[in-house]
C-alpha cells in the first residue's frame, strides 16, 4: 500500500486503524513564515495525496490585517514555492475554498470569542464537527496569554473520547531551561488534559527516523547485535551550512543546545536506544523513548569539560559564499559567548548500552547541511583479514541518512578482484526515492496528520520535555560556574572546531566524513 492509497487511514499498526477525522485547524501565527512555508504546504500535499478527512477547514490567525483572498493568495505563492508536489490548478481551488484568516492580537481576549465565532460559522456552512486543532505557532511568552484566552472563551473544554477534541499543537521551543519548562507545561497543563496536547519535533515525522523502528524491530539481523557486545559507538550528527540567519535574536537567547539537543538529537538517540516496545500503542512508544532519558547519565561538575565541546562559527566560506563571524553577524553582540556548535559524549546506563558512547555534535555554519545516525559496530578479532595493526580493517557501519537525501547504508568488507586476498571496504545504499519512485513526504504531513487521528506517538510527553531539559540544564549551569568568556572559533564551511575533534580522538576513534 503507498501513502497515496491508504486515503484517510494512516496506518494500520498492531490492528488498529488510525484515522483522521473532520477538523477545523486553526493556526496561531497563520501569516507567518512556518505557515506558508511548512504547514500550508504539508495540509496541500496531504490534500492531493487523499489523506485529509472529507471535511475539513482551515483557519489563519493573525495580526496582519488580511481577508479571507489574501491570506488563500498568501498561501498559494507559500504552496507554489515550497510544496513537495507542483501547485494544481483545479486542486487548488478546492483547497482554498476551505482557507480562512481572521485578524487580531492574542493579548485582546476578544480575538478568542472572534475565533469561536468564525469557527462556528464555518463549520455550519461546510457541515463540519466541533472539532478543533489549535496550532501555537508563536512564541513561548505567548503560550499563556493563548491558553487562558481559549480556555475563556470556552475553547478548551474536552470532549468525550479516548483523544478527545479541542487538541493543542505546541511548537518549540518549550522552555529554555527546566524551570521554564515547567511553567509552561503547567500552563498549558491547566486548560487542556495531557492527551489533547501535541509537542511537535519535526524530525521524528521524517521518513528515516520512522523507518529506525521498523528496521530494528522488523528485522531479525539487526535486533540481535543491537547492544554493548556488537556496537562499538554510535555518532548522530545535524550539521547545518548557513549562519543564524534572519533567526540572530533568537539564537543569541538560545544556542546549539537548546535549540537543536534538547529536542531534535536527544529524540533521535531515544529512538537509537529505546528498548523495544510491546506494542505501537503510543503511550507504550512513548515509555520506551522516556525510559533512555532516564538512563542518561548526568554530565555535571568537572565532566561537563570534559565531554562537551561548544564553539562559534568565524570567518569563512560556505559554497563558495563568504560568511561573517557568528560575533560579526547584525544583531549578535561583539562579546556573546552564545554557541553555534556543540558536541558531546553520552552515556546510556542501562544493561543493553553499558560503555557504549554516543557522540552527538550540531552546529551551523558548517560544511554541508546533513543529518545522519552512524551505528559502528566493534572491529573483527586481530587475525586473517584483520591482522595488520598498522593497516586495521574498516569497521562495518550502518548508517541512516535523515537529510537532505533520506536513506541508509550499509558498510561491509569485500574481496577485491584478483588472485590475492585482498579486501576493500564497500557500502550498498538505499534511497527513498530510487526505491518507491516518488520523494517521501514531509515531516510536518505525517505529523499534523497523526495529530488528526489522535495518535501522539511521534510527539514528546510532558515527562520526557521535563526529562530532556533537567539532563541539558546540567550543562548549562556547568557552563555557568566555568564564567568563560571567550569560545573558541572553527571556519565557516569546516566541519567544526578541532576540539571537537579532540573530544573523539581521544577515544580511539574520529568523526565521520557526511
Amino acid at each position: 500500500m503507498t501513502w497515496s492509497e491508504k486515503g484517510q487511514v494512516l496506518a494500520t499498526e498492531a490492528g488498529r486503524n488510525h484515522v483522521a477525522g473532520p477538523c477545523t485547524f486553526v493556526i496561531f501565527g497563520g501569516s507567518g513564515d512556518l505557515a506558508r512555508r511548512k504547514l500550508l504546504p504539508a495540509l496541500y500535499n496531504l490534500m492531493l495525496d487523499g489523506m485529509l478527512p472529507s471535511g475539513y477547514a482551515v483557519l489563519g490567525l493573525g495580526r496582519k490585517t488580511l481577508s479571507d483572498q489574501d491570506f488563500r493568495a498568501r498561501a498559494r505563492e507559500g504552496v507554489g514555492k515550497y510544496s513537495r508536489q507542483a501547485l494544481d490548478d483545479g486542486k487548488w481551488a478546492e483547497f482554498e475554498r476551505r482557507l480562512f484568516y481572521l485578524s487580531g492580537s492574542i493579548d485582546d481576549s476578544q480575538l478568542y470569542h472572534d475565533i469561536r465565532t468564525r469557527a462556528e460559522k464555518i463549520e455550519a456552512e461546510l457541515k463540519l464537527p466541533a472539532h478543533r486543532i489549535f496550532y501555537l505557532a508563536v512564541p513561548p511568552a505567548s503560550f499563556a496569554t493563548t491558553c487562558e484566552g481559549l480556555q475563556g472563551a470556552g475553547l478548551a473544554q474536552p470532549t468525550l473520547g479516548p483523544t478527545p477534541f479541542p487538541r493543542m499543537i505546541v511548537e518549540k521551543p518549550i522552555g529554555h531551561d527546566l524551570e521554564s519548562a515547567r511553567q509552561i507545561n503547567v500552563i498549558v497543563g491547566q486548560v487542556y488534559e495531557e492527551s489533547q496536547i501535541f509537542r511537535i519535533d519535526h524530525y521524528l515525522g521524517k521518513e528515516t527516523v520512522q523507518n529506525l523502528m521498523v528496521l530494528r524491530f522488523a528485522n531479525s539481523i539487526f535486533e540481535p547485535i543491537w547492544n554493548h557486545k556488537f556496537i562499538d559507538h554510535v555518532q548522530i550528527t545535524v550539521s547545518e551550512a548557513e549562519g543564524v540567519g534572519t533567526r540572530a535574536t533568537y539564537y543569541q537567547e538560545a544556542g546549539a543546545l537548546r535549540d537543536m539537543v534538547q529536542n531534535h538529537l536527544l529524540q533521535l538517540l531515544c529512538l537509537v536506544a529505546m528498548e523495544p516496545p510491546y506494542s505501537l500503542d503510543p503511550h507504550v512508544v512513548r515509555n520506551a523513548r522516556m525510559e533512555v532519558l532516564r538512563c542518561l547519565h548526568p554530565i555535571t561538575g568537572q565532566d561537563v569539560e570534559r565531554f562537551v565541546v561548544r564553539a562559534q562559527y568565524g570567518h569563512g566560506k560556505v559554497n563558495n559564499v563568504d560568511v561573517p563571524g557568528f560575533r560579526r553577524e547584525p544583531g549578535i553582540p561583539s562579546d556573546s559567548t552564545t554557541e553555534t556548535y556543540v558536541a558531546l559524549k553520552a552515556f546510556v546506563e542501562n544493561w543493553r548500552w553499558a560503555g557504549v558512547p554516543f557522540y552527538l555534535r550540531t552546529g551551523k555554519g558548517m560544511v554541508k547541511r546533513a543529518s545522519e545516525i552512524a551505528v559502528q559496530f566493534r572491529d573483527i578479532p586481530q587475525i586473517l583479514f584483520n591482522a595488520n595493526p598498522a593497516a586495521p580493517q574498516a569497521p562495518n557501519v550502518l548508517a541512516l541518512r535523515i537529510q537532505p537525501e533520506e536513506g541508509l547504508s550499509l558498510r561491509i568488507i569485500s574481496k577485491t578482484p584478483g588472485s590475492k586476498a585482498q579486501t576493500h571496504p564497500v557500502e550498498m545504499h538505499f534511497k527513498y526515492g530510487d526505491v518507491f519512485g516518488a520523494p517521501s513526504p514531509e515531516a510536518y504531513e505525517r505529523l499534523l496528520l497523526d495529530v488528526m487521528a489522535g495518535d501522539a506517538s511521534l510527539f514528546m510527553r510532558r515527562d520526557a520535555v521535563e526529562a530532556s531539559w533537567a539532563w541539558i540544564t546540567n550543562i548549562l549551569e556547568g557552563w555557568k560556574a566555568q564564567g568563560i568568556k571567550w569560545l573558541p572559533e572553527y571556519a565557516a564551511g569546516s566541519w567544526g572546531p578541532v576540539e571537537a575533534d579532540r573530544l573523539i580522538q581521544t577515544d580511539g576513534r574520529a568523526w565521520r566524513t557526511l
